[in-house]
């Protein structure tokens, strides 16, 4: 018999761990519909450009390293990975995006620790930064959805789009952003951001055509599909409900409260709740098991300091979403979390 020496966590499940990963792609379904039904083609070219490119570079580290690589790509970690970054990028990013972010990912982020489970920062939120922080004008040219666009864009125009930055009639991406009036849309987090710094009131802000119920055009229909896709994952165990709930209720208190304190300065719960990534952060980024708390208070406090984080950087930071920053900024709390949240040995 051979005795197998493995990293943490280790959870008492019996699901595999492809099995795990299979599971939270499935669940990932009904918000990846969501957003091409509402912003298009593009974000389904990205995801299976970003699995063929993720599993080749899987691959191709893994045979670096002397080890077989079937192994790694069954595992479907890194299908996972690059289903995450591929719905967290404009639809319509350049290729180049998802490569140089997948490279990070995958490379730095995973297996420079030693590779899956010895990561110390979630690999996707990880490759989000660095691209935000480096190409922000390509990961913040977010497209109108499709209720407020007046030209729909094609499945071959976004191919064309995504791989020659010009569609088929010869107009770059900025040009169709714009479209026959000259004015790009914003996302609903930072339109109403830049009009609160712009000396407009909430009401106003509100007025904006990006908000047409709960949270803005299409943007709260995603949140809705991921928050359901995240109650499959939690029904059929795959993950437990400490961080999501204490993630929310970080983000919806916090909210509340900033919005009792200095009514008409701040966006309300419900516009925090299902605008940006807030549901897919909560479910699909927050949750990882090798990046996240172990413990059950610690998850716990956890959840609760990404939802709090998520709201001042939306709210007082230099980015309109802040989910990425505010995980990576909890990944790096769990050491100490961990520590002060074990529990108790029996006995003492």
């Amino acid at each position: 018999m051979a005795f197998f020496i493995a990293s943490s966590p280790h959870a008492h499940n019996k699901r595999s761990t492809p099995d795990v990963m299979k599971w939270v792609a499935i669940c990932a379904l009904p918000g990846l519909a969501a957003q091409s039904y509402f912003f298009g083609w593009g974000s389904i070219i990205q995801l299976v450009f970003a699995i063929f490119i993720a599993l080749a570079m899987e691959a191709g580290v893994m045979l670096l390293r002397k080890r077989p690589p079937l192994s790694a790509i069954r595992d479907n970690s890194a299908l996972v990975t690059a289903w995450l970054l591929a719905v967290s990028i404009p639809p319509l990013s350049p290729w180049w995006i998802i490569v140089i972010g997948l490279f990070f990912a995958i490379v730095i982020a995973k297996h420079l620790y030693g590779g899956i489970g010895q990561n110390l920062f979630n690999p996707a939120m990880v490759a989000y930064v660095v691209l935000l922080i480096s190409f922000p004008v390509q990961m913040t040219s977010w497209i109108a959805p499709h209720q407020l666009s007046q030209d729909p864009i094609s499945f071959l125009d976004s191919l064309s789009l995504i791989f020659t930055n010009f569609n088929l009639d010869g107009m770059s991406l900025q040009q169709v952003r714009a479209g026959i009036d000259g004015v790009t849309m914003a996302t609903p987090l930072d339109a109403f951001k830049t009009a609160l710094h712009s000396g407009n009131t909430v009401y106003e802000a509100l007025k904006q055509p990006q908000f047409d119920g709960l949270a803005g055009i299409g943007w709260e229909w995603v949140n809705i599909a991921y928050l359901l896709g995240g109650l499959i994952m939690i029904r059929q165990k795959i993950i437990s409900w400490h961080i999501p709930v204490s993630f929310l209720a970080g983000l919806f208190i916090t909210s509340a409260l900033f919005m009792l304190v200095s009514p008409g300065e701040t966006a309300s719960p419900t516009i925090h709740l299902l605008s940006g990534a807030t549901m897919l952060g909560a479910f699909f980024i927050a949750t990882d098991p090798v990046s996240a708390s172990t413990t059950v208070k610690g998850r716990l406090i956890y959840g609760f300091f990404i939802g709090f984080m998520v709201f001042i950087i939306r709210s007082f930071g230099g980015f309109p979403d802040g989910v990425a920053f505010s995980v990576l900024l909890a990944n790096m709390c769990v050491p100490m979390i961990d520590y002060y949240t074990k529990p108790r040995t029996y006995g003492h």
